[in-house]
């Protein structure tokens, strides 16, 4: 789209009761197509409802994941989905936010690294080794830091995957262990996500 910023103020999209949106920079109705694409094409906006002023930006960028979703786009596991679903509500789920926007940060530096290694190598199937490898390594992250996040993922519970047999007669940990335990994890992420962004 030919949308760009006005100075460092975001675009004030305006979404009517009818469900249409209207963009005010371009003075025209948009879809969630279109403000996909600017999301893609680094164009900040808010979203407003038009009668309230409610600003809704955050249940419309959920819309449009859904929508990328419903397309076949399935970008996000649904191992993740699980384990974030059952985050809402958990007493740690203020610490989520945070830590999901500096893996996502850090995934962004390797998400160029990788785009560097495609356009070296033209294509060719050796440049698909990294790329594979940092996909994993980031999932993995988001996984790890879920867990770290959710006791019930670690103990068995909602969004856990049944336990081995080993894990079933192993004794239970005290909550002192626990807690060292979440720490350690904690301080091993942020040394990862440390060296993730000084890649980038």
């Amino acid at each position: 789209m030919a949308d760009a910023n006005r100075g460092d103020e975001p675009i004030t999209i305006k979404k009517y009761a009818n469900r249409r949106l209207y963009n005010t920079a371009t003075s025209s109705y948009v879809t969630l197509d279109h403000l996909a694409q600017m999301v893609r094409d680094g164009v900040d906006f808010v979203v407003h409802d038009a009668k309230s002023g409610e600003d809704i930006t955050r249940q419309v960028l959920t819309h449009i994941i859904v929508e990328e979703e419903a397309k076949g786009t399935n970008l996000l596991p649904l191992s993740f989905l699980r384990q974030l679903i059952a985050l809402y509500g958990d007493s740690l789920q203020s610490m989520v936010p945070s830590y999901l926007e500096q893996t996502m940060h850090a995934f962004s530096g390797n998400q160029d690294h990788m785009r560097e290694l495609m356009d070296k190598t033209l294509g060719a199937v050796p440049a698909m080794k990294p790329f594979e490898d940092m996909a994993r390594k980031n999932m993995a992250m988001f996984e790890n830091a879920l867990k770290v996040f959710n006791p019930l993922a670690a103990s068995g519970g909602v969004g856990a995957e049944a336990p081995s047999a080993s894990e079933k007669t192993a004794p239970p940990s005290t909550d002192d262990g626990n807690v060292d335990d979440m720490r350690a994890q904690l301080d091993q992420l942020q040394k990862q996500l440390d060296k993730l962004s000084k890649r980038g």
